[in-house]
């Protein structure tokens, strides 16, 4: 029997599992969470006492659910918690878990490895007291604490209004939503948003439950500065040409998500171009079949499309998997999969048009702003790079060592992209994508690497 391995125990995993198991196949199903769910449906420590609905909001059944089914399978599935997948290469995973390296062997590998934030760096945001608004959520649902006593959060996209609205229903005082996203194009976009008239309800929602507790939401508002001196202070924002400052002592802010896919790169898939996402991505068929034999994409980690789609893209990529083994599936299913998530890409289309990604960032950027934290890269090093004739990002991060430090770029690679394109006058997507490096995440002191 072919090995078969799952890496990431989100939505997208946790559903292909169910399918694979459902079909006679024992897969192992690694993930470096303690506990599965993903990041949407992250679980609590067993000691919390916080219940599924304040918790999860609208989402508590589903879930519940995606819960439920990870732990019925637990005799059908080789389940791997608390393992990172640093590194892939000639059909095997290298894993780091509770100090110790190994390797897990696959014939066949199904990626659903999620997404992160995306950050576009401020005067100032390396200061403590500010954290994405991914690592917000974490600490509120996992370490049962707010990022400090007043909190502003900043950005766009979906996520900014839930967290903030989480943050508000968990007892913590939200000061301001400060939202780059101008009104009008959230109106524009309305059309394309009732695609998925029950998500779109929700957002509506947690908007309108923040403004009438009294949350200030500011549309159209850029954040300018995080201000501080050991830690934050205050922030600094500019609307319709009005600056305004906010006494805090927390910060979440992000721009959209980004998707995971250094695993993908590390095993030679191809990548193009996806305008939607404003990155560069796996290819894969309406299945989910990776442009390598036996590699399978599902999830935020392909693409962002969200919690919804990600069951869908995990259950879809797995029946794909099985029938190139051979096995007899539900054709029909398979196709009826595809039609809902091209249905769900509309919708997408309109999330983006709604939370457009802020062009006028990397112009306005100073050359003193910090760009790269890990090695200490300032945005007006990456533009002397450029001005030397170096538009490539790979040979940018060669000359001047952006995303050469613990987190790979994966912090500030997208922001980097966004510099050398307006230092460069190029289009976005000529700039290149960093290449993935193992280890894909930072290795503790005191393990040993094999060769």
């Amino acid at each position: 029997m072919s090995a078969v391995v799952i890496v990431g125990a989100g939505p997208a995993g946790i559903r292909a599992a169910q399918t694979l198991a459902a079909h006679g196949l024992r897969p192992c199903l690694v993930d470096e969470a303690l506990q599965g769910g993903g990041q949407v449906y992250r679980r609590a420590p067993g000691n919390f006492q916080r219940p599924a609905n304040q918790l999860y909001g609208f989402e508590a059944r589903k879930a519940q659910a995606v819960h439920q089914t990870l732990d019925a399978m637990s005799a059908q599935i080789d389940y791997r918690p608390d393992t990172l997948v640093w590194n892939a290469e000639d059909g095997h995973l290298h894993t780091l878990s509770q100090q110790r390296v190994s390797t897990v062997k696959y014939d066949r590998l199904l990626i659903a490895t999620g997404a992160t934030d995306r950050i576009l760096p401020v005067p100032g945001w390396t200061l403590p007291g500010v954290y994405s608004l991914g690592a917000a959520q974490i600490a509120l649902k996992s370490q049962g604490c707010a990022i400090g006593e007043q909190v502003v959060f900043a950005g766009s996209g979906p996520l900014l209004y839930l967290v903030a609205y989480q943050y508000a229903k968990a007892g913590a005082r939200v000061l301001a939503v400060l939202d780059s996203s101008p009104f009008g194009a959230q109106v524009a976009a309305l059309p394309r948003l009732l695609l998925q008239p029950a998500t779109l309800a929700k957002g509506l929602y947690y908007r309108a439950w923040l403004t009438a507790h009294g949350i200030a939401v500011h549309q159209g508002a850029t954040l300018v500065e995080v201000v501080g001196e050991q830690k934050v202070e205050a922030v600094t924002w500019q609307r319709a040409g009005s600056r305004h400052s906010l006494a805090c002592d927390g910060l979440a802010f992000a721009h959209a998500l980004r998707s995971e896919t250094q695993l993908a790169d590390l095993l030679g898939c191809q990548f193009s171009w996806s305008p939607l996402n404003r990155a560069w991505l796996p290819s894969r068929d309406r299945a989910g079949r990776s442009s390598v034999p036996g590699v399978y994409l599902a999830g935020d980690g392909a693409g962002i499309m969200g919690a919804d789609a990600a069951e869908m893209a995990g259950e879809r990529a797995a029946l794909a998997l099985l029938e190139d083994m051979g096995i007899t599936i539900d054709r029909v299913r398979g196709t009826q999969l595809e039609r809902q998530l091209a249905r769900i890409q509309g919708f997408r289309a309109g999330l983006e048009a709604a939370f457009p990604f802020p062009d006028s960032w990397a112009s306005q950027a100073p050359d003193q702003l910090m760009l790269c934290r890990c090695e200490e890269i300032s945005v007006g090093e990456v533009r002397q790079v450029v001005a030397q004739g170096h538009t490539d990002i790979n040979r940018v991060k060669a000359h001047c060592r952006v995303g050469m430090g613990r987190c790979q770029g994966r912090m500030c690679g997208s922001a980097t992209v966004e510099i050398i394109a307006q230092a460069a006058a190029r289009p976005v997507q000529d700039v290149g994508r960093l290449r993935a490096q193992a280890p894909i995440k930072p290795l503790p002191f005191g393990v040993e690497v094999q060769p």
